[in-house]
């Protein structure tokens, strides 16, 4: 049997395009950044943020 008579397959490669990388390090640069502005900010800005927000959603908080 010869090399040619071998029907030869295509190897599937996963690509992933550029814009879905760009995405995911824009997601992973607002989590980085998010989390460091919460890590730094004090206990009353981070407690009157989630407090307005639950009130803007309509949720009770009292």
């Amino acid at each position: 049997m010869n090399a040619s008579a071998i029907p030869s397959t295509p190897v599937a490669h996963s690509t992933v395009s550029s814009s879905v990388l760009v995405q995911l390090g824009a997601a992973l640069a607002l989590g980085f950044v998010m989390l460091y502005a919460v890590g730094f900010s004090e206990a009353s800005v981070a407690h009157n943020a989630a407090h307005d927000v639950r009130h803007a959603s309509g949720r009770p908080c009292h």
